[in-house]
């Protein structure tokens, strides 16, 4: 059984170096932490033959709950640039935003991820479908009605395509 308190485990958004997200990955969880890369199918086109492959859904961004005992082991990881850090304290998630992550993975709606601040709009609750009770906020995206879900402590926004009759107002 781990010694460690799960209670204080936290999650951590960490920098890789570019394409070596899976890399990482695979020596955090030789080393025994938990990771969570988002990953997603598409097909690739080369001269010869096309292919499925999974790629990071967010690149150079791995996720790992760990005490902060555990951050400079992390640190010294093959493929590990850095935490992310807002202010000068390294941020931290939520594990309801790392569930709304792996939830938003598995449904099979088209989505797409942008690191452009989305303006805030208005608050909205799914109240249908594989995504019921995530909230999020209305915005204007490429003259489509969406759902933007801002992850704050990423600095970036996930943007899905959501029929308006799946959300109501809070």
């Amino acid at each position: 059984m781990d010694s460690r308190l799960k209670s204080a485990d936290k999650w951590y958004p960490v920098y890789t170096y570019p394409r070596a997200e899976k890399k990482a990955q695979l020596a955090l969880e030789n080393k025994g932490i938990e990771v969570y890369l988002p990953l997603k199918r598409q097909q690739k086109q080369w001269s010869d033959r096309k292919k499925w492959v999974e790629e990071p859904f967010i690149k150079s961004y791995i996720f790992v709950k760990i005490t902060e005992q555990e951050q400079a082991e992390v640190l010294m990881t093959k493929g590990v640039s850095r935490f992310i850090y807002f202010g000068n304290k390294i941020a931290s998630m939520p594990e309801r935003q790392i569930n709304d992550l792996r939830l938003l993975m598995a449904s099979s709606l088209e989505m797409e991820i942008t690191e452009e601040r989305l303006l805030p709009g208005e608050k909205i609750v799914i109240k249908a479908g594989p995504l019921k009770g995530m909230t999020g906020e209305i915005i204007s995206y490429r003259s489509q009605k969406q759902l933007a879900l801002r992850l704050e402590s990423l600095g970036c926004s996930i943007i899905i395509q959501i029929a308006t009759s799946l959300i109501s107002r809070f």
